[in-house]
């Protein structure tokens, strides 16, 4: 396999490849939390740059275990883990387009994992040419399993495609952010500024879920704010539909990349989360993979008036007037 092409059948062979990677990690974390079961409630973990960001030995045994077998099937490929990156002190984006490359985290949701709730998984994705073209996510607690390969469709379970409604998918409501459900995380920057990150989420919340015309006209009246503690997982309910907006700041490409795959193959559209100067004439272009900034829209079929596209893009014009900028930059070493 040359370094940085692959044909169509060597992607099969390496999406194949990539879902039962993504079953047997599954059934590690799960082996792990059912361990706690009864007798060993107590999760022990260390803490990485704040009391919310942390790390188990199951994230490292894990991550090892699909760096192995990558390692030993794909030598030639670049491998990009949480824990194998955080430990080498850098956070500068280091996904080139000159070589294919996994990005993998092998525990999204180790908060949610310490204290067993369902809503943690393993995220594998495939990059090829800077972009994710396979994403495997796998909940195990939870027994979903959300697979996609570009060309290929998004899948749950192997069997139902995504999303869920379709043929056709319902449109967005003509006057979203209304009747939908906006997700979005509470993020690991707690800093208690007056204009920090929390602060500006707390508002972009309290504008999402006010009133109709309230805020100064930025009341969205949102059906319900969800936050599930994976980023990953929110981006795959989005693909799924039970998300119609996701909306978040400070993720890392292992973070979203196997879920930014599956969302786009089922058709989602992901750009910037922060709002350029004019809401209303800026071009939505893809969010780059590794902005820390992403707005998702969940797969929305025609109505009588617009396409789906056209909805989905009136929906990311309707959020940005009403979400504050977020800070996030990226350090470069």
């Amino acid at each position: 396999m040359a370094t940085n092409t692959v044909t169509e059948k060597e992607l099969d062979e390496i999406y194949v490849f990539a879902v039962q990677l993504g079953k047997d990690a599954g059934k590690m974390l799960m082996a792990a939390a059912q361990s706690r079961f009864g007798s060993q409630p107590v999760q022990t973990f260390t803490e990485k740059d704040s009391s919310v960001d942390i790390v188990t030995q199951t994230d490292e045994d894990v991550e090892a275990f699909i760096k192995n077998s990558i390692a030993q099937k794909y030598p030639q490929h670049k491998f990009v883990g949480e824990e194998s990156y955080s430990k080498g002190g850098s956070r500068a984006y280091q996904i080139t387009e000159s070589s294919p490359t996994w990005c993998v985290d092998p525990l999204d949701g180790t908060v949610n994992y310490t204290h067993l709730f369902p809503m943690f998984c393993v995220s594998i994705a495939f990059i090829l040419h800077g972009r994710a073209v396979i994403g495997v996510v796998y909940a195990p607690f939870l027994s979903q399993l959300f697979t996609a390969c570009r060309g290929r469709g998004a899948w749950l379970n192997e069997t139902q495609r995504l999303p869920l409604i379709r043929d056709p998918a319902p449109p967005l409501p003509k006057n979203a952010p209304a009747g939908c459900i906006f997700s979005c995380e509470w993020g690991k920057d707690r800093k208690d500024a007056p204009d920090g990150n929390l602060a500006r989420k707390v508002n972009t919340f309290l504008n999402m879920a006010a009133e109709a015309g309230g805020r100064g006209g930025k009341g969205g009246m949102v059906h319900g704010i969800r936050s599930l503690g994976s980023a990953t997982l929110d981006l795959a309910y989005t693909a799924m539909g039970a998300f119609d907006i996701w909306w978040e700041g400070g993720c890392w490409e292992w973070d979203v990349a196997a879920g930014i795959a599956i969302l786009q193959e089922a058709g989602g559209l992901v750009t910037t989360a922060n709002p350029p100067e004019d809401p209303a004439t800026a071009k939505i272009e893809d969010a780059g993979l590794g902005s820390r900034l992403y707005l998702a829209i969940r797969p929305a079929g025609d109505s009588e008036t617009e396409s789906g596209r056209e909805g989905q893009e009136r929906t990311v014009r309707e959020v940005w007037r009403r979400v504050c900028q977020l800070d996030y930059t990226r350090p470069t070493t």
